[in-house]
């Protein structure tokens, strides 16, 4: 099969676009949600209507987030038909099904209630205002839900049986799709990574306010509320987060090699908390070491965060790539044969059901070729084969084990700069509830500085996030049967490169034109009581 690289690469940096863009705007319409129905619970418990106010302030920022998420979200999932036709052929009824009820979601629970959310204030009860405020948050959160066990379906598919006769794998227990754990995981560590988010933003916009010394009230009280969320909503994602890094070691271990810079496996494996790559060499007959110019490690953390043991064996990419028989690791190069046989199996089958059709006049050879094609369909049934051939479908798309390590600076620099940020927002929500609730935060110019400036980065962590996510796992677009190179449509880059051009000019535009409005309403502030 002539693959086209140039097609492949740009059809991934469209993909990678539209995704980064669209997860500027979606988590922040998560975490909000529910800080505004938190903001407007106390404002019907307490009938202060301080609270109404600021439930309708931050109620308008969510408004003009959600909006823009939206139009970004639906080009994202066309991309699927236009630029991936062969990934969606190959899974289409697999990750078909979680993006079909994601729209029912978004479109009949969230456009139902978010109309009663912004334009019910004297129209409902409070009691009823109330409930479609949470039901949105509930459905934003739902909407992302699905999204994300697709995702995590493709990072470990489970569920399926594969249908030699169409060439397509189809969903045998929906169930176990919805409940995998690298699907349940990835669902809290995202969430909770959106919810952190829109705390930080919460927070960022008060301390502006309090160094403007504007709304100091409404600063405060809008910063008690999103540091306690924030608060706990941090806790949950770094545990999620732990509990990633096993998900991790057990379906994806070059990943985890790669987001560590670990070359050649270790017991007792340390985790590097700072360091500085100083050369990387993905070449298989001379694969280093790791290599680091500068690094702080914490001795055994490596190995128990990946496998609860501090002496457990962590492999690194010489091991999985050449194989370790003291620990059980197949090499890449027996992955390869075994992924070649089981894709001449498919091929031979495929061949004998079109010669046995094409054939009219000699009967017996037609039963030949029928009874070739029923012996090799039995296999596809067979679980034994299928464990030890099937498993490895996509490697037989490789002759080079070097093309299957991603990117490991990538990696590296994308794990470490997501943790040690999760780091500092956990001390910002710290700091800002202890000197609120001290009476101290308008003197802690340097806190609200901090508390600014982690707008940014917390965005930068989404995306650090989202980069090791993606880029670690390459070259799979679903781990171990479908690679990258395999699942693109076939069609001229040229269509492809015009239309990378059109969205990023298309994006970038709406992006500005959100901070423009953003910052707009920001200036302006919380309205007085009267309307939204």
């Amino acid at each position: 099969m002539e693959i086209d690289y140039a097609l492949v690469d740009w059809s991934r940096l469209q993909f990678a676009v539209t995704a980064m863009y669209h997860w500027i705007f979606v988590p922040l319409t998560l975490g909000l949600a529910f800080i505004i129905a938190i903001m407007e619970s106390i404002y019907v418990k307490t009938g202060n209507p301080e609270w109404k106010r600021i439930t309708k302030f931050w109620m308008i920022l969510f408004g003009i987030n959600f909006a823009i998420g939206v139009a970004t979200g639906i080009i994202l999932e066309f991309q699927f038909g236009t630029n991936w036709s062969n990934y969606s052929w190959f899974v289409g009824d697999i990750f078909g099904a979680p993006l079909a009820i994601e729209g029912i979601m978004a479109f009949f629970l969230e456009s139902t209630f978010i109309a009663v959310m912004f334009f019910g204030w004297n129209k409902v009860s409070k009691k009823f205002h109330l409930l479609s405020t949470w039901l949105v948050a509930f459905g934003a959160s739902l909407s992302a839900l699905w999204i994300l066990v697709a995702n995590a379906w493709m990072q470990s598919p489970v569920g399926m049986r594969f249908n030699p006769a169409t060439a397509r794998n189809e969903m045998e227990d929906f169930w176990e799709v919805l409940f995998s754990p690298v699907a349940v995981n990835k669902f809290l560590h995202t969430i909770t990574s959106g919810y952190v988010l829109a705390a930080i933003f919460v927070i960022g916009i008060s301390a502006w306010y309090l160094l403007k010394k504007r709304h100091i009230l409404f600063a405060k009280r809008s910063m008690v509320v999103a540091a306690v969320f924030g608060l706990v909503m941090s806790l949950m994602n770094i545990h999620t987060g732990d509990e990633s890094a096993r998900q991790i070691a057990r379906v994806q271990p070059m990943k985890l090699a790669a987001m560590e810079g670990l070359y050649d496996g270790q017991t007792n494996a340390p985790l590097v908390a700072i360091g500085f790559l100083e050369k990387v060499n993905p070449d298989t007959d001379n694969i280093n070491e790791r290599q680091f110019a500068f690094s702080i490690e914490i001795p055994n953390m490596l190995s128990y965060m990946a496998f609860l043991e501090s002496g457990a064996f962590v492999p690194g990419i010489r091991d999985l790539i050449r194989g370790n028989e003291q620990h059980g690791i197949m090499s890449y190069f027996e992955k390869m044969e075994r992924g070649k046989i089981a894709i001449k199996t498919l091929y031979d089958y495929k061949n004998a059901l079109k010669d046995a059709k094409e054939i009219e006049a000699n009967e017996m050879v037609k039963m030949s070729l029928l009874a070739k094609a029923d012996s090799l369909e039995a296999l596809f049934a067979d679980k034994e084969w299928l464990d030890n051939y099937f498993a490895y479908f996509g490697y037989g798309y490789f002759d080079d084990p070097a093309d299957m390590i991603p990117n490991v600076p990538v990696a590296f620099y994308s794990f470490h700069v997501m943790v040690i940020l999760a780091g500092y927002f956990l001390l910002i929500f710290i700091l800002v509830l202890i000197n609120v609730m001290k009476g101290k935060i308008v003197k802690r110019k340097w806190l609200l500085w901090l508390s600014i400036l982690a707008i940014p980065l917390v965005y930068i962590a989404q995306q650090a996030g989202w980069l090791l996510a993606e880029m670690g796992r390459q070259p799979w677009v679903i781990q171990d049967l479908m690679p990258t190179i395999a699942a693109a449509t076939r069609i001229d880059k040229s269509s492809v490169q015009i239309t990378f051009w059109m969205f990023v000019a298309t994006f970038t535009i709406l992006l500005i034109a959100e901070l423009k409005i953003m910052l707009t309403q920001i200036k302006k502030g919380p309205k007085e009581e009267g309307g939204l």
